[in-house]
């Protein structure tokens, strides 16, 4: 991306990461008031992610999971994960625990389309590939969020969901990470909102992995 088009896309990350926690603020506080409720605190979750340039930073979400998950389980969550609150399935089914990223936006960590945002131990593993990737800011959503919206259904029918993730998962959401920076643009982030949001809503259904194991 040249200098004009970075920040045209900045400005269009601060317009509407601020328009959005305007307006979506009643349902921000909805849904914390509703996780409290049902499990107390935190309302957010945060993990380390590694952003533009190898940098880490927290990537906030709303808690879907118990408040001890990660001493009941891995840091994978497969199928019907039982660590998930009620609350927390609806949050995952309409992607609203990924709201709180709206901050991110607006701190500079992430831009509202851009590659996916890996933890550490994976970024690692490959660095090689996310040289590339990691030129840009990540996103909240991307090409794989939209080709792998059901990841926890799909890795609940692998046999080693794990080693499923690193080997098939993983390496296609690096090249659709290569491709988006390869293609970005303006009009092709709001290509993306645009389906992102029709998938949601269940306006429009995007093709999935088929079979039985993640593809």
């Amino acid at each position: 991306m040249t200098a004009v088009q970075r920040f045209a896309k900045r400005a269009f990350d601060l317009t509407l990461a601020g328009a959005g926690l305007v307006a979506l603020s009643p349902v921000l506080a909805a849904v914390s008031l509703l996780i409290i409720a049902e499990s107390g605190m935190p309302v957010l979750f945060r993990q380390v992610r590694i952003g533009r340039g190898f940098r880490p930073f927290q990537i906030l979400k709303f808690r879907t999971m118990v408040a001890d998950a990660a001493r009941r389980g891995g840091a994978l969550s497969v199928g019907r994960d039982p660590r998930i609150t009620r609350v927390g399935r609806t949050l995952r089914r309409f992607k609203l625990d990924e709201l709180p990223q709206l901050c991110n936006v607006l701190a500079g960590d992430m831009s509202l389309v851009g590659p996916r945002p890996e933890v550490p131990e994976y970024v690692e593993r490959f660095r090689g590939e996310y040289e590339d990737i990691l030129s840009i800011r990540p996103g909240m959503t991307d090409l794989a969020s939209l080709k792998y919206r059901d990841e926890s259904a799909l890795l609940g029918r692998a046999a080693d969901p794990a080693a499923e993730y690193v080997r098939v998962i993983l390496p296609d959401k690096i090249r659709l990470g290569r491709e988006y920076v390869a293609r970005a643009s303006m009009m092709f982030d709001l290509s993306i909102i645009l389906r992102t949001i029709g998938a949601v809503t269940g306006v429009a259904r995007e093709p999935r992995p088929q079979g039985g194991e993640p593809r």
